[in-house]
């Protein structure tokens, strides 16, 4: 029997920005989390050369594959062989790889909620069974390892996200380090999303390798590397994986394109011009907490990485779809609705992207501060 997965409502909110905006009306992005900025200088100079010069086809870069080992080793002290890297179409073909690798129908895999839309999707996609964490303010939004250990019997996999999305927040060192002490003990697989490694506020993150030599890691060129329109993304596994995860990786998607590999080795050498952009979301950050208290939200999960903002709107809707149509509607100002991120108390929140240049962020904040100050007030029943 076929799946039953929930579409993912932040397109649908972007494709009606994309409409208004068709229509003349001024509209700001901040429903999609993707860098408003392009790929690197250097590397769009390097993909002009090889349109040029290479035919291009199905290929894997060796070049590529030992230069994210290499990164593994300066940033994390964390050895890997180039072999243990599966090049991928971005981030979210490496989810499939790593579920599919490790798991079979029916396994059960723990994750936070709130959380990334598609590991809950993709894992009913693949008949497993996503074991949803409620995480709230309490837990800083995110898993932790007692909540892993209460669970009985222990999950067959894990996945964690660290800065995490929608959220932002971080796995401190030492939880993490207890996460993987669970893992290890109960025999949970350990799958670690870090795609928004490299955006972080509050120090360097380390890669979930250096606490778990066995774990999966996900990461991608989409985010700190400003190159999401170029699908580029790769599957960190251990050697006892690399066949079964190539296996997958060929038959379901082949490699992912000539032209991406090529540029994304480029941009790794680009750190100068990509820290730029990290200190525009630094900027953007500060201008969003400065002004998302003159909005009337006092309820935010603390934004330590990535480029959100995740917000509780539950004093004027419970209905977060409708609240972020609307919104877009009457301001221009797309933003994500929670539902996507937690299907229990999404209702409440709302996701704001603050990935754009820092005048929108600021134009944002201008049309929305009288919007919601006339927005009223959700009645509490007595």
């Amino acid at each position: 029997m076929t799946a039953t997965i929930d579409p993912f409502h932040a397109i649908a909110i972007g494709e009606l920005a994309y409409d208004l905006a068709s229509q003349g009306r001024s509209v700001i992005h901040m429903e999609y989390g993707q860098p408003s900025t392009g790929a690197p200088a250097a590397a769009i100079a390097v993909a002009h050369q090889v349109l040029d010069s290479d035919p291009m086809g199905y290929w894997e870069n060796p070049g590529l594959k030992a230069r994210i080992a290499t990164l593994y080793a300066e940033q994390h002290g964390v050895s890997i062989r180039p072999e243990q890297v599966v090049l991928t179409c971005g981030a979210s073909p490496a989810l499939v790889l790593a579920l599919s690798t490790l798991f079979a129908p029916g396994a059960r895999v723990a994750l936070a909620r709130p959380g990334y839309v598609a590991y809950r999707n993709v894992l009913k996609a693949l008949h497993m069974e996503p074991i949803e964490l409620d995480c709230g303010e309490a837990e800083r939004f995110q898993l932790t390892a007692a909540a892993l250990d209460a669970l009985e019997p222990a999950p067959e996999g894990v996945i964690v996200a660290s800065p995490a999305n929608p959220t932002g927040t971080v796995i401190a060192e030492d939880e993490m380090a207890r996460i993987a002490e669970v893992c290890r003990r109960r025999r949970i697989r350990l799958v670690s999303d870090e795609i928004y490694h490299g955006i972080s506020y509050v120090g360097p993150v380390r890669s979930a390798l250096a606490f778990a030599p066995d774990a999966l890691v996900i990461n991608s060129f989409s985010k700190y590397f400003s190159m999401a329109g170029w699908r580029l993304g790769w599957l960190v596994v251990p050697p006892e994986l690399i066949e079964p995860a190539r296996a997958r990786m060929g038959n379901l998607f082949l490699t992912p394109p000539s032209l991406a590999q090529h540029a994304g080795l480029a941009a790794m050498d680009c750190r100068e011009e990509l820290e730029r952009h990290v200190a525009t979301y630094a900027r953007n950050r500060s201008v969003m907490l400065a002004g998302i208290g003159r909005l009337g939200l006092s309820h935010i999960a603390p934004p330590d990485g990535a480029f959100y903002i995740y917000a509780d709107v539950g004093h004027l809707s419970e209905d977060s779809l409708s609240f972020c149509r609307r919104m877009l509607e009457e301001t221009g100002v797309a933003t994500a609705p929670g539902i996507d991120f937690d299907p229990v108390h999404g209702g409440r929140f709302i996701r704001f992207s603050f990935a754009v240049s820092t005048a929108l962020v600021e134009e944002a904040l201008a049309r929305l501060e009288p919007w919601f100050a006339a927005q009223p007030r959700l009645t509490v029943p007595a």
